[in-house]
């Protein structure tokens, strides 16, 4: 059985009390939130593991409950996956810039998808440190150990899921990466989402990435590789 936390904020009752339910039948110590606000407090209170977290919410949505909870330091490293009927992949790139770990969108056509997907996300909580635990290449120094990530000595804010990314691109510069290599990389390998998803998460570590955002090249017909 496990011991993780999860809190649900979600709004609709129905599904609040079948993902409690599922949760609870898989052996996880479930709290629920109605709306953004309740959803935050009880987050500071329970200190949950991962937060399901819808974002059309009453009171605040879901995508300031990110913000709230990614600039307090006590939440800052909560895994957040974002539950939502809205999927055009705009709305998903807003989701992943304010700090998500993943993004699922309604209705929830297989509890069991869902279930493998949290499953997935606990199981990379702590990141796996390796030998070599920093690496510099065009300027770019990416640090597992203290999970920093610096341009020309000045840090980036990333999501786990971008900081992963990178680290996976610049660690073999020219190689070009195919997107199912990239979503295994920077989401898990149980993780079952479409490769547009990685488009997504390098849309967005372009833009953090500023000046340097050319350093990401894409390849055609492949993936992604860094700039060698």
């Amino acid at each position: 059985m496990s011991n993780n936390k999860i809190l649900i904020v979600e709004d609709y009752g129905p599904l609040a009390e079948t993902l409690e339910y599922q949760l609870k039948r898989t052996g996880y110590e479930v709290y629920r939130a109605g709306d953004g606000k309740e959803g935050v407090d009880q987050a500071k209170l329970y200190l949950p593991d991962l937060i399901v977290l819808d974002i059309d919410l009453p009171i605040l949505n879901g995508v300031e409950v990110c913000k709230h909870l990614r600039a307090d330091p006590k939440t800052r490293e909560t895994l957040i996956l974002m539950l939502s009927a809205m999927g055009e992949e705009s709305d998903q790139v807003v989701g992943f810039a304010v700090g998500a770990d993943d993004y699922v969108v309604k209705p929830v056509e297989s509890y069991k998808v869902l279930l493998q997907r949290i499953k997935a996300l606990l199981r990379r909580r702590e990141p796996v440190l390796e030998d070599h635990d920093s690496v510099s290449h065009q300027n770019v120094t990416v640090d597992r150990r203290r999970f920093v990530v610096t341009i020309d000595e000045l840090p980036l804010k990333l999501t786990k899921s971008e900081f992963r990314l990178l680290d996976t691109l610049i660690r073999q510069p020219g190689r070009a990466f195919g997107r199912s290599e990239l979503v295994d990389a920077a989401l898990g390998e149980d993780t079952v989402v479409l490769d547009r998803t990685i488009d997504v998460h390098v849309r967005a570590l372009r833009k953090k990435m500023g000046g340097a955002a050319d350093l990401i090249e894409t390849v055609r017909g492949v993936g992604y590789r860094f700039k060698e």
